[in-house]
């Protein structure tokens, strides 16, 4: 599939977070929200990634967003490692099974590694896509300029 893009309705999703509860993007009409593409726990990038939104959240609030942070990771996996990193606030998904379906969807699965983009999807009050940005693969999306397009939707 293509990469999804500002204009796109987002794709519906029901998964599970690190605290085995289901989240379904629909359930979150009225905020906005940012779905922080990871391609894998346990590695160092993506340890920064997370742990910068969970150091954010009360920016979020203010913005009247939520953030998630998804991968392919296993949903155990996402749990142990959301303890390890000392989350308290943000919900890490599991995008494991059907492996990857939900990142197929927004057109960030990369199909030679099992895995999705870094990427940064930000979906307004309405389930509209209103802003995508994909990262290389080693670098850190820059949180301040996700807020700032946060602040401007």
């Amino acid at each position: 599939m293509d990469l999804i893009k500002a204009g796109d309705v987002a794709p519906d999703f029901t998964l599970q977070d690190n605290l085995e509860n289901d989240v379904k993007l629909s359930g979150f009409k009225g905020k906005k929200v940012l779905l922080s593409w990871h391609p894998l726990a346990w590695t160092s990038v993506c340890l920064d990634q997370m742990r910068s939104l969970e150091r954010n959240m009360g920016a979020f609030r203010k913005l009247n967003a939520i953030p998630l942070g998804l991968s392919v990771d296993p949903q155990p996996s996402k749990q142990i490692w959301a303890d390890v990193l000392k989350l308290e606030e943000l919900r890490i998904l599991s995008d494991f099974w059907p492996h990857g379906k939900t990142a197929m969807d927004y057109g960030l699965f990369i199909e030679e590694y099992g895995i999705s983009q870094r990427a940064n999807v930000i979906v307004d009050e309405n389930g509209v896509v209103r802003w995508v940005k994909v990262y290389p693969l080693s670098q850190l999306p820059d949180i301040d300029e996700v807020l700032k397009v946060l602040s401007e939707i």
